[in-house]
């Protein structure tokens, strides 16, 4: 094909393809066992998939309401005030989204404008800064503590501006595992407060914690459900990520304006799936149950991992461990995590990508959200080095 005849310059520059897709490329042209884009390799229960077909059967086929089809917008308000205390007004305060990373990219278009600044903790999922970026705002970047994770409020604090337009908080957080406490959540409302700061709060993993804590949404919290896009995610809690669809939840205001970007970002959501959500969220043990099902997992991936020469890092959520492998090798994460594909066949996500500069903690994510044989067959292989 001819090359473009005139000049074309990128919104992107910096962006080329994700380290997801490259992994996940170089894991299958190696046959290695794939731990690094985090999706499971296990299906959903059949039953979900007959509740698919039966709405398409029925009838099911054209565009859904703009908003997302009323009763999964029932059943996402039911199950949010259940958990949170939170009451969504089903009309006017809940989107259904196609997955997260619509949700996210739309709450930023709505919101800002060339030259915002917007607040992000690294390490940052891939998505945010280009959601950002293609916006016209600017990513203002405060680093996550290693290696616990956890946010410096004080440093935080310092970085907002006259020109913070919007603050993106991830819990349980993607890539390290960390969840953030009550504490957490009082500390960032103390430092909105009396400002249009708005806060778009990923909550895609909101239903896998370990060791019996509590996920703190920001819909649990009055002072900043008032001013926050809640985001979360039927992919990641039903084992069917290709299917993306999320939701948003947020204040009237708030709504009104994320829905007059979402209608020409995505306009709808695929009706049969989302008719299918809404009725198997009638059974709250289907989310309630998956923090036990993948601690499960995290615990026997770690003591597969336990006698060998990584460093666990502690994972108190997600299906993603953390792993420094500072006693093994002194290569850059990027250069191990490929090495390690080619050379004993396990695929892992190298966290530096999710930094803007350059850092040396010596870190690869593993995703456990696998068949337990997948798991015990990357253990043994890991443990060689």
């Amino acid at each position: 094909m001819p090359s473009f005849p005139g000049h074309f310059e990128s919104r992107l520059p910096r962006v080329g393809t994700t380290i997801f897709t490259v992994m996940s490329r170089l894991a299958a042209d190696c046959g290695a066992l794939n731990l690094s884009q985090g999706f499971p390799d296990f299906n959903a229960p059949p039953a979900l998939f007959d509740l698919v077909a039966k709405h398409m059967r029925a009838g099911a086929n054209q565009y859904a309401p703009m908003a997302g089809a009323l009763p999964l917008r029932e059943a996402i308000a039911a199950k949010v005030e259940s958990l949170y205390g939170a009451r969504y007004d089903v009309e006017h305060e809940i989107t259904v989204t196609a997955g997260g990373t619509q949700a996210i990219y739309t709450a930023v278009a709505c919101c800002v404008r060339p030259g915002d600044e917007v607040i992000v903790f690294e390490p940052v999922y891939d998505s945010y800064v280009p959601a950002i970026e293609l916006n016209g705002g600017i990513p203002v970047r405060a680093q996550l503590r290693f290696p616990d994770y956890k946010p410096d409020w004080a440093r935080v604090r310092s970085l907002v501006t006259a020109r913070t337009r919007m603050i993106m908080i991830n819990t349980p957080h993607n890539p390290s595992g960390s969840v953030w406490g009550a504490d957490d959540l009082a500390q960032l409302a103390a430092i909105v407060r009396g400002t249009d700061i708005v806060i778009a709060s990923d909550e895609v993993y909101e239903h896998i914690l370990f060791d019996g804590a509590r996920h703190e949404s920001c819909a649990r919290h009055p002072e900043l459900a008032q001013r926050s896009f809640v985001m979360s995610s039927f992919g990641k809690t039903y084992h069917v990520t290709g299917w993306k669809v999320g939701y948003v939840c947020a204040p009237r205001e708030l709504m009104a304006e994320f829905r007059k970007a979402h209608q020409f970002v995505v306009f709808t959501v695929n009706t049969p799936v989302q008719l299918a959500l809404a009725e198997w969220l009638q059974d709250a043990g289907r989310y309630l149950e998956l923090s036990a099902f993948y601690q499960a997992k995290r615990d026997a991936f770690r003591a597969g991992l336990a006698a060998s020469r990584f460093e666990l890092l502690p994972c108190a959520g997600t299906y993603f461990q953390l792993a420094s492998y500072a006693a093994i090798s002194d290569e850059s994460d990027t250069r191990l995590a490929e090495r390690l594909t080619r050379e004993i066949g396990v695929a892992s996500i190298p966290v530096s990508v999710f930094y803007d500069s350059p850092q040396q903690n010596r870190v690869l994510r593993f995703c456990f959200a696998k068949n337990d044989d997948t798991l015990a067959r990357a253990c043994e292989r890991l443990a060689t080095l």
